[in-house]
């Protein structure tokens, strides 16, 4: 079975120690979340704001994901928008209260 492309890139890729921290209690590493974020799995977002994301993905824009783990705490995925250069710089693995 072939997969698709992924339809943007995730730029360079970091993430904080508290969502670290977070993934590794849960026994989740940042890469399931990566790849729930690139197949357009955006999580705990509502129908309008994943709706958005879709469009932000075609547009340019910031693409925002949100999960739960497997311990209850919550992680964001957010890829920033597109730069002056037409690519995006960065995806970073967070919590929200570090936003």
């Amino acid at each position: 079975m072939d997969q698709e492309p992924p339809r943007f890139e995730l730029g360079q890729i970091v993430a904080t120690p508290g969502a670290l921290r977070c993934l590794a209690g849960s026994g989740q590493t940042p890469i399931e979340l990566l790849r729930r974020h690139l197949a357009g799995d955006r999580g705990d977002l509502c129908a309008e704001d994943s709706a958005r994301n879709d469009e932000s993905v075609e547009d340019g824009c910031r693409v925002l994901s949100a999960y739960t783990l497997k311990s209850g705490e919550k992680v964001w995925v957010i890829t920033e928008a597109v730069g002056d250069d037409g690519r995006r710089a960065s995806t970073c693995v967070l919590l929200p209260e570090e936003y």
